[in-house]
């Protein structure tokens, strides 16, 4: 049995003593075979203690099992308090929760996967507003009214006739559908810049494909211009040879398929090989005999003493 660690007060004795009991007590709500050594005592308060045992249940490094133990005042036993399993300093816990807004990854959605848009996302903005109002000088506007009731309250006794109401022209709403424009909401100012910024990170001036490419996207015949304030700045590629085939691409990008890029110089001829495989050598056996050794004879042994 370890030392008991003390914290701010003595621990009780017999509730230190207390590690079969404790241990009992764990092996009782464990898996058998899980309760592991006894690790320390901590101490809770006066005669509280907490017995940490190891944890060797796979999946749980570092956990371990605490089992506080208890004695009343004057009192010769122990009580059990209560058994958890608790994560220790070197435990390997669950990465911490995060919303699924903030989860979720660009590439993340698949085919049937629905992704709410928050009222209030600051992306957005109303692509028309409400009933038409009559601008501040007209007859049957608010501020034209107001003044009107004040001066009639003047000059006429009684209650005051109210103003006619205006005729209602019809809404936003159906003249926005009858001119072509549905969208309930429209890109703000702000989901702009995001955009942007998030596609000149991707394909802007500042990638190495950029920095590498012999000239723009704004002077390549493969760029398709797109409408609105983007335009300006961007367009969509369409060389199905370029990396960024399809995407909307910065004007200052560029990348080796322009459109305008330099011919490609024709290789190198190489040079004439050294050996002409195309071409027959005869090539003699055996040597060809001088033509003054013809009928000459070899030297025999007489002739060998006479020299």
């Amino acid at each position: 049995m370890s030392a008991a660690t003390t914290r701010s007060r003595t621990p009780d004795r017999l509730c230190a003593e207390a590690v079969d009991i404790a241990r009992a007590a764990a092996e009782e709500a464990a898996a058998p075979g899980v309760v592991g050594e006894h690790v320390e005592s901590v101490v809770e308060g006066d005669r509280v203690l907490t017995h940490l045992f190891e944890c060797k249940e796979f999946g749980y490094r570092g956990w371990r099992w605490a089992v506080t133990v208890a004695r009343a005042s004057r009192a010769k036993y122990v009580t059990l308090d209560e058994v958890v399993l608790l994560p220790g300093p070197d435990a390997l816990l669950a990465p911490e929760w995060v919303p699924w807004s903030e989860r979720l990854r660009p590439g993340d959605m698949g085919p049937g996967d629905l992704l709410p848009t928050e009222s209030d996302d600051l992306r957005l903005e109303p692509g028309f507003s409400g009933e038409d109002v009559p601008p501040p000088n007209s007859p049957v506007s608010e501020e034209m009214a107001e003044l009107v009731e004040a001066e009639d309250a003047e000059v006429t006794e009684g209650p005051v006739a109210e103003l006619p109401v205006a005729p209602s022209r019809g809404s936003i709403t159906s003249v926005a559908e009858e001119l072509g424009m549905r969208r309930a909401r429209v890109l703000s100012r702000y989901g702009l810049h995001v955009a942007a910024d998030r596609w000149e990170e991707s394909f802007g001036a500042k990638t190495p494909m950029a920095q590498a490419a012999p000239s723009t996207c704004v002077s390549c015949g493969f760029l398709c211009p797109i409408g609105g304030s983007l335009g300006q700045a961007f367009g969509v590629c369409a060389n199905e040879f370029s990396p960024a085939d399809g995407r909307v691409v910065s004007l200052s990008y560029g990348c080796g398929g322009h459109s305008e890029a330099a011919v490609m110089p024709k290789p190198p001829r190489p040079a004439p090989p050294v050996i002409d495989e195309t071409v027959v050598d005869v090539l003699p056996l055996r040597p060809e005999p001088d033509a003054g050794s013809v009928g000459a004879t070899p030297e025999g042994p007489e002739d060998l003493g006479h020299s």
